[in-house]
């Protein structure tokens, strides 16, 4: 059995360090062309084949509200960054697309973001970050 007291001093301490270290980062998009949940956007539909993926896929990475998602999703598509259509599949869905201009901005961000998280784990050698990504993994998975 879990020891409760060292269960809720792991979990706060967790939750301490990735409002610490998401604070840091949020400071990559000072200045740039995308907000921070524009870039999250991009990340899951330029990391899908052929840039483009259900906006249900998007809606389910992102930490907001589904109609949240839907209007940032339309200011990205009036703003150039994004496509959207009816998912031939799934009537009720829609797809979203990167247009080049929106892959564009995103590598460029994404290569500065990515940067700085690398310097901030490096607080973590090798082993640490792998036996972190496990953990975390295991805690996202089904109980």
């Amino acid at each position: 059995m879990t020891d409760r007291r060292l269960a809720v001093q792991a979990w706060e301490s967790l939750f301490r360090a990735q409002h610490e270290v998401f604070e840091e980062l949020r400071t990559d998009f000072d200045g740039t062309e995308l907000t921070q949940a524009e870039y999250d956007v991009l990340l899951t539909v330029t990391r899908a084949p052929d840039l483009t993926a259900r906006l249900r896929d998007v809606t389910g990475n992102m930490l907001i509200s589904q109609p949240s998602v839907s209007r940032l999703v339309e200011r990205m598509v009036a703003r150039g960054l994004l496509t959207k259509c009816a998912d031939p599949d799934d009537g009720r869905g829609s797809l979203v697309t990167a247009t080049e201009a929106g892959a564009v901005v995103f590598r460029k961000i994404a290569a500065a973001h990515g940067r700085s998280i690398a310097d901030r784990m490096a607080r973590l050698d090798d082993d640490e970050l792998a036996q972190l990504h496990a953990l975390t993994s295991k805690l996202r998975g089904p109980a």
